[in-house]
């Protein structure tokens, strides 16, 4: 998305990030990716769940999210397991939503080429 952000602020998109992470991880994600846009904290996820995208880990796989050093309710700064589905939505000045991709398979993201066209139908 960084690299197609000059694409998407050509055609007056603005691209904001929603986490469940902590601020100082959320910095530091920004920091080491180099990325320039908003992102902005959900807390418990508690935006993702009025949209319907929070999942809890399952206890199987908590171990396995370990072993690759992911400490889920220590980045989220809570008890919980919980993670959002990836989502991506475009809304129109008036908040109507005119495109949105939800997608439980975090790899399968919506690609920024089709943004870019939803943006460009926007009249």
């Amino acid at each position: 998305m960084q690299r197609s952000l000059e694409g998407l602020q050509n055609l007056k998109g603005q691209l904001i990030a929603v986490s469940p992470v902590i601020m100082e991880n959320a910095i530091a994600l920004k920091e080491k990716l180099a990325l320039t846009f908003p992102m902005t904290i959900d807390n418990g996820n508690s935006a993702a769940r009025k949209f319907g995208l929070v999942y809890s880990l399952s206890d199987p796989l908590r171990p396995v999210y370990e072993d690759f050093g992911v400490n889920i309710p220590e980045a989220n700064g809570d008890d919980s397991f919980e993670l959002p589905i990836p989502a991506t939505y475009i809304i129109d000045t008036d908040g109507i939503v005119r495109a949105a991709h939800i997608n439980a398979d975090h790899t399968r993201r919506l690609d920024p080429e089709d943004i870019i066209s939803a943006l460009e139908s926007i009249k």
